[in-house]
């Protein structure tokens, strides 16, 4: 008994260093307002907007190359609603489409919804950067889990969008996303 306790506690500071880490360092740390004036602003309504080419690779929990894709987006604005259409053609074959619909505040926050999105995602532009979290389900062929998104895009100075994405299941990322978006010339 006296030889357990040193490995359940060494079990716990791990799990405890662990939480820390994703609380106070890294990737979901990162706040909006740390961007907001460095560099050209993210106007949704105008980067994305009309036909985009997205291009991207997903990684898994290991952190090895698990697909890799090429979507075409097109975004259409009314005012501070749009809707962006995706299609994403996989390296395996496969093609998936979905359909955000995005709602503007005033004040650079954004609500967003999709048929495959639990709820609604909420996210908020500053600067340069956009910030977008939700919950997604995952088709039936992907295991039908619902994982937790955090999303980034950055504007680069030549108009393409840096976009990463980590996806999460009981705090663990189990998936990351990296991807280019660029607007196609009509």
């Amino acid at each position: 008994m006296e030889t357990l306790y040193p490995l359940v506690l060494g079990v716990l500071v791990i799990f405890a260093l662990m939480a820390m880490k994703s609380r106070f360092i890294g990737f979901a740390t990162q706040k909006p307002e740390d961007l907001a004036d460095r560099g050209p602003a993210f106007d949704l309504r105008q980067h994305l907007s009309g036909p985009i080419l997205c291009e991207g690779v997903i990684y898994g929990p290991t952190g090895r190359v698990t697909s890799r894709f090429v979507a075409d987006m097109v975004g259409e604005w009314n005012g501070n609603t749009g809707v962006l259409r995706e299609r994403f053609r996989y390296d395996s074959g496969d093609v998936q489409d979905r359909c955000w619909t995005l709602r503007l505040g005033n004040d650079g926050r954004i609500v967003a919804t999709a048929p495959d999105v639990v709820g609604e995602g909420a996210g908020v532009a500053a600067g340069p950067a956009v910030q977008m979290t939700y919950r997604i389900k995952l088709d039936e062929k992907a295991g039908g889990h619902v994982l937790n998104v955090t999303d980034w895009m950055y504007l680069m100075e030549n108009g393409t969008i840096m976009n990463r994405s980590q996806f999460r299941k009981f705090g663990i990322t189990v998936a990351e996303l990296v991807a280019t978006m660029r607007k196609v010339e009509a």
